[in-house]
């Protein structure tokens, strides 16, 4: 398959856009950080997602959605990288959506998809215990109990863990960390007794929550898939995100580079316009040719998500590596080329940076995904 986007796929990028620039401007995002701003991202805007569709991308048409693919959760994940706008597409429209869609019961898709599609509904994948993304590690414990189970541990890095109406968790229903077997995942509401949820500050002004289970109860209908056999779901449900994070990151690398290139054309040093100096046109040069490597790296595997789903692991893999390291020349790069105000906090390219910090540790950075590569080989 060609690594261009249809033509339908640009219209979507070119909607998104239009209300993404006109609506969440970088600015939006400081606007928000500075008034410490307790939901973190517009409901209104949000609001604005669901009427256009966006928030229904990834829901079957007869939940009320689009029932398109990853490719197109990518084209709008790319748009949201370039003005860092805060938003639940990540935790509702793209992970929690495919988590139901793939693994949900009848009833539970039809409780839960079309309030996902207009809008109404947030959610929230639980997943991490520790600082690095480990999702094998589980330690959290559900232990049966009558007609369902007891849930027992905490999860972090949370993203939208704080503002959500559902939480998608995976828990350890048999064996220990470390193994693939005995994983499940549960549909638990936040508000149910045992369950503690804090907002967790981070550090490019996006929302995550860390949670507690202290003996939560759910029953067995709460079950997303089969019991102990939740790792192949999860690992696909992982797989969208991650493409969708790494799409994020092409953004963020392009609005970056263009904002840098700009400058370099505006400012000058010893008489000159510093982008006539050579040193800096290479290092430009070399990042622009970066920036296309990665976001053809990043179309192969949403592609691949979307025709052969079942082996896109590896794909996925090398677009989310690529992109991790992308985004973080890119930012250093642009702040190295702003010189000194690059590092003051009235400047936006700080923003940037503390983004693609945070992407390129979510759902595993380059180094994880990397051994994922080399463990993939060794079989």
């Amino acid at each position: 398959m060609a690594l261009v986007l249809t033509e339908e796929q640009s219209m979507l990028r070119d909607s998104a856009r239009g209300l993404i620039s006109d609506k969440a401007p970088v600015s939006h995002l400081r606007a928000l950080r500075d008034a410490k701003d307790a939901t973190g991202f517009s409901r209104e805007l949000w609001k604005a997602f669901a009427e256009m569709g966006f928030s229904g991308l990834l829901v079957p048409e007869n939940f009320g959605g689009s029932g398109l693919g990853a490719v197109e959760a990518g084209v709008v994940m790319e748009e949201i990288g370039r003005t860092l706008m805060p938003s639940p597409f990540l935790s509702t429209a793209v992970l929690a959506a495919s988590a139901l869609t793939r693994g949900g019961s009848d009833a539970q898709k039809a409780a839960h998809l079309p309030r996902i599609s207009d809008g109404s509904l947030l959610a929230a994948l639980a997943v991490d215990e520790g600082a690095k993304h480990r999702p094998l590690q589980t330690k959290l414990q559900a232990v049966r109990s009558g007609n369902g189970f007891k849930l027992s541990g905490a999860k972090a890095f949370v993203v939208d863990g704080h503002t959500a109406d559902l939480l998608i968790v995976a828990a350890r229903t048999a064996g220990s960390a470390g193994e693939r077997n005995g994983l499940t995942l549960f549909l638990v509401d936040p508000k149910s007794k045992g369950l503690a949820v804090e907002r967790t500050a981070m550090v490019d002004s996006h929302n995550a929550a860390r949670i507690e289970f202290d003996n939560v109860e759910v029953n067995a209908d709460s079950v997303l898939g089969e019991v102990d056999q939740g790792a192949a779901l999860l690992e696909g449900v992982l797989n969208i995100g991650r493409g969708a994070v790494a799409s994020e990151m092409v953004g963020l690398s392009e609005e970056v580079f263009g904002r840098t290139v700009t400058y370099l054309k505006e400012r000058k040093q010893f008489g000159k316009l510093i982008g006539e100096f050579q040193a800096l046109q290479h290092r430009a040069a070399e990042l622009y040719i970066d920036i296309e490597i990665t976001r053809a790296a990043v179309l192969k595997a949403l592609q691949t998500l979307d025709g052969d789903f079942a082996n896109a692991s590896a794909a996925v893999a090398v677009a989310k590596a690529r992109a991790g390291t992308t985004a973080t020349r890119a930012v250093q790069e642009g702040v190295q080329m702003h010189g000194g105000m690059g590092m003051t906090d009235q400047f936006d390219i700080g923003f940037f940076m503390k983004r693609a910090r945070v992407c390129q540790e979510l759902f595993g950075d380059s180094n994880y995904h990397a051994d994922q590569l080399a463990r993939m080989k060794s079989y």
